[in-house]
């Protein structure tokens, strides 16, 4: 794969100007600055919009499916999704979009209000009800459902090796035994279009509580609604992902494996990075962590019809 360009400051103000009506004279122009200093192919433009640069092909193509998907999807959702007021290509074969930015902060930010948890239910309402088939058409990817018992196993021996470093109380895992992890599968023709990245970062919060928006659609994929349920448990905490799920008329089975998908997750990523795998933010990861395993009030599988039907 070749290499792509590391995008500058004086890139990214050379293509705005080609872009917007200010600073086409070469002098002047909304600044430039990136979103964070490791996130050098996310650009904010001014205060009302947002450059984000594919930094490959693979990158590039999700970058253009993503145009056609956010269309589709819009007239669904109750919450705002970006506007694109160009796309092209900033480098030979690598795609770029400038977008709207959507007012607000994150879900790292702001907490989500009750009028917020409904909005998030909108979202998962909505999101079942965009049709399969034109997603499928546009090159949205199906994803098989995870094993909630494969990914248990992982989180079990990450459990052990965070309370070595007394970040967590691996008998909490427990509660999850194999049997109960057996029944949380997901169901057979569920499917529905997931945003598949409903992080913090991504959900757009105003200072109210309200959700105002959903960002980066790249990773959207048809597949396991609890994957979405368990973005949310992350980014909002689970008892408010578990109250915008049923309102948005899923039942508990998909709400405990959105659940407990988060909880394992949120282990397996702390213990890797405390173990140099991966990257990322600790005292985030201790966020993501609480968050995920926060108590809701149905936290036992048992309490739950074993053939509980599903809207």
């Amino acid at each position: 794969m070749t290499q792509a360009p590391t995008p500058t400051a004086d890139t990214v103000r050379r293509l705005v100007r080609s872009l917007l009506k200010e600073g086409r004279d070469g002098t002047g122009g909304p600044s430039v600055r990136p979103v964070t200093p490791e996130r050098r192919y996310t650009w904010w433009i001014g205060d009302r919009h947002v450059l984000r640069l594919a930094p490959d092909r693979e990158a590039s193509m999700r970058r253009r499916r993503e145009l056609r998907l956010r269309d589709l999807v819009r007239p669904h959702l109750p919450v705002a999704v970006p506007v694109s007021v160009a796309h092209g290509d900033w480098a030979p074969g690598l795609a770029y979009t400038l977008d709207t930015r959507v007012p607000g902060g994150t879900a790292d930010e702001y907490d989500v209000s009750a009028v917020g948890e409904a909005d998030l239910a909108g979202l998962l309402g909505g999101l079942r009800a965009v049709p399969v088939r034109p997603a499928e058409a546009l090159g949205v990817p199906r994803a098989a459902p995870r094993s909630l018992e494969a990914l248990r196993r992982m989180a079990v021996h990450a459990a052990e090796r965070l309370a070595a470093a007394d970040e967590f109380d691996a008998a909490r895992l427990h509660q999850l035994a194999p049997a109960n992890a057996a029944r949380l599968t997901a169901q057979p023709g569920a499917a529905v279009l997931t945003h598949h990245g409903l992080t913090g970062a991504h959900v757009v919060v105003s200072a109210d509580g309200r959700v105002r928006g959903v960002l980066d659609w790249t990773g959207a994929a048809l597949g396991d609604p609890a994957e979405d349920i368990a973005g949310l448990a992350v980014a909002v905490g689970s008892p408010a992902a578990v109250r915008a799920a049923t309102l948005a008329g899923y039942g508990a089975r998909p709400c405990l494996r959105g659940l407990w998908l988060a909880r394992c997750d949120t282990v397996i990523r702390f213990a890797d990075h405390l173990e140099g795998r991966t990257a990322g933010s600790p005292p985030l990861l201790r966020t993501r962590l609480r968050r995920a395993w926060e108590p809701i009030l149905l936290e036992r599988v048992t309490d739950f019809p074993e053939n509980e039907p599903e809207p």
